[in-house]
């Protein structure tokens, strides 16, 4: 039988994370969860008990090199992976100059210096298996100004720049390097206030999972490099 396919991804336990892990843990893949909160971890798995055996948790915090490292090793150690997701990310709706320094750390080290962690650790995995799929969860904001998201643009605009580079590096290695470009989603990244006022015309987590399964799935020579996903009536500003 057939080795499942291997699937890692970070910031799993709520938004869009958790509705990639629920996704690909209902077509039979295994899924390697990882976010900081171990207890979060466990709850999807019980939220996912009719597909427990395909979830498999690996707390890590994505901030740290070290952590990182150990992560992947453990993973490899046990199960084949075939597709690392950059899914953790953190934010904070302020002007530039109000961000403390604890929050431009947080949000630097999470999403741009943990998803180049994450891939610098995947990258020997997956070049000696001649194969793999990098998929990271960027935003609109690469391409469009938001006032109040100054280091969150800068996080994305990071790893999208990083992952051009790095795309056309690998390509030799038959690795495929994918972004998903989302506008507004309704995840706990935005305050309850906003969730409520905004709700109707925000896309759902589960929608995103779905482009992000299938755009995994392709298996002929070609690779959806970039897809632009925003809510049919446009940004929110």
């Amino acid at each position: 039988m057939e080795e499942k396919p291997g699937i890692w991804i970070t910031g799993a336990s709520s938004g869009i994370g958790k509705a990639i892990a629920t996704e690909f843990a209902k077509i039979g893949c295994n899924v390697f969860v990882s976010a900081r909160r171990a207890n979060e971890l466990e709850r999807l798995k019980e939220e996912l008990e009719e597909y427990e055996d395909n979830v498999h948790i690996f707390p890590c915090n994505v901030a740290s090199s070290a952590n990182v490292e150990q992560t992947c090793k453990k993973i490899t150690a046990e199960f084949k992976l075939d597709c690392l997701i950059n899914n953790a990310g953190v934010t904070s709706f302020k002007a530039a100059e109000d961000n403390s320094i604890n929050e431009i750390n947080d949000i630097i080290n999470t999403n741009l210096l943990g998803s180049i962690y994450t891939i610098r650790s995947v990258m020997p995995v997956f070049k000696k298996a001649q194969s793999g799929t990098i998929i990271n969860v960027l935003s609109v904001v690469v391409d469009k100004i938001f006032t109040n998201s100054s280091l969150y643009s800068a996080s994305k605009m990071g790893l999208w720049g990083y992952s051009k580079v790095l795309r056309e590096e690998v390509r030799k290695h038959n690795i495929k390097v994918i972004n998903i470009i989302p506008g507004a989603t309704e995840t706990p990244i935005w305050s309850q206030d906003t969730r409520k006022e905004y709700a109707e015309r925000m896309m759902q987590p589960e929608s995103i999972a779905r482009v992000v399964v299938s755009s995994f799935l392709q298996k002929e020579n070609l690779v959806t490099e970039e897809i632009v996903l925003r809510p049919l009536t446009g940004d929110l500003n």
